[in-house]
């Protein structure tokens, strides 16, 4: 046998044995899969991939072979990343609002599969996941102009349902309109209140007529309808790309730092990685009440602060069940590690009457 033919029994032997490899490699992926779905976790992450690449390549010494198995690693990965949302595809994500809006579009961002449930309201969205319609529901948490969505914090505060990831969504408003207008025909504006407001400026230097509606998708969709070359609404580009509308100008809200911060919410509270645990962005939330006691909350302030936990966000929101009573919110930096965590929650406990670790993830900016 020549040394062509026994390099060629050599590749048959060992694509025999890869090909079992990558059915083995690809039901773990089924796995890691079903993880995501139930912890509301997106297919890609960067972290856990950058992670095998600096691990694995260090198992070929050829520097030359070494940039060619970089490339298939990577080339695996894609696969599996094309696996996993296919297992994906029948999964459920609540949102409130409708199609285009701003929950509508961080919800493609985060998981880029699946289907999106749209929900009249925060309360719809979230009882769709308590109740199993849904398997995760996206929802805002905060914004940078307007605050804190309370009626969220507060679903968080007394339903069952975790935090499992916080999503940083920049607010970008377009002047859009159908496709042919042009910016001097325009002289109608119509928009959500808050987007007319952020935009104030442009449409006062423009001469431009207002009329309110009630978000920025239907603002899209009533002008798309319209077929007026002489209106235009005020949403974001991906909207007006659902709606057959063409951007006359892009970004006229005056900030450029207007955010919504978007949180995944999940029946089960994600557990971190072991790759994740000295990540610069990993962040947990802690929901509690105190006892009625001089320095109660100092206590508890003090315990976070004594355990070596920055705190990112402390507010106090009202207990609509008890008068004057009021219930507090921490997001700190860190982990909490199974020794750590458990050990800060015990100490907690002694000066708390209610006490919930709602949420652990990992801050990321879509």
């Amino acid at each position: 046998m020549s040394r062509l033919d026994d390099a060629r029994k050599a590749i048959n032997d060992i694509d025999q044995k890869m090909a079992e490899l990558f059915c083995r490699r690809m039901e773990a992926a089924g796995v890691i899969a079903a993880h995501k779905k139930e912890h509301g976790l997106p297919i890609l992450d960067p972290v856990r991939e950058r992670e095998v690449i600096a691990r694995n390549s260090r198992y070929v010494t050829d520097p030359i072979l070494r940039d060619y198995y970089v490339n298939f690693i990577e080339n695996t990965m894609t696969v599996s990343r094309a696996y996993q949302s296919r297992l994906l595809d029948g999964m459920r994500i609540a949102y409130s609002g409708t199609v285009g809006a701003f929950a509508h579009i961080a919800a493609g961002k985060i998981f880029g599969c699946g289907t999106r449930v749209p929900f009249d309201n925060f309360k719809a969205a979230y009882e769709a996941v308590v109740n199993g319609d849904c398997d995760c529901a996206v929802l805002p948490l905060e914004n940078s102009y307007a605050g804190e969505v309370g009626q969220v914090i507060d679903m968080l505060f007394s339903g069952p349902l975790f935090v499992s990831g916080v999503y940083d969504l920049p607010v970008i408003h377009d002047l859009v309109a159908i496709p042919g207008a042009s910016r001097d025909q325009i002289q109608t504006v119509v928009s959500h209140p808050q987007a007319l407001s952020q935009c104030a400026n442009y449409l006062s230097r423009h001469s431009l007529a207002q009329r309110e509606y009630e978000n920025t998708a239907m603002a899209a969709a009533y002008v798309a309808e319209s077929g007026d070359p002489t209106l235009a609404a005020i949403c974001s580009e991906e909207c007006a790309a659902l709606f057959g509308l063409q951007v006359l100008e892009r970004h006229i809200n005056e900030s450029r730092s207007n955010t919504t911060r978007f949180g995944v919410f999940t029946r089960t509270r994600r557990q971190p990685m072991s790759a994740e645990k000295e990540a610069p962005e990993n962040r947990f939330i802690l929901m509690f009440t105190v006892r009625h006691e001089a320095g109660s909350l100092a206590q508890a302030i003090n315990i976070i602060g004594r355990y070596g936990f920055n705190m990112t966000s402390l507010r106090s929101r009202p207990m609509k069940e008890l008068l004057w009573n009021y219930y507090f919110y921490v997001e700190c930096e860190g982990t909490l590690s199974e020794t750590d965590g458990q050990a800060v929650l015990d100490e907690l406990s002694c000066c708390c009457d209610r006490l919930k670790l709602a949420g652990a993830y990992q801050t990321k900016v879509l």
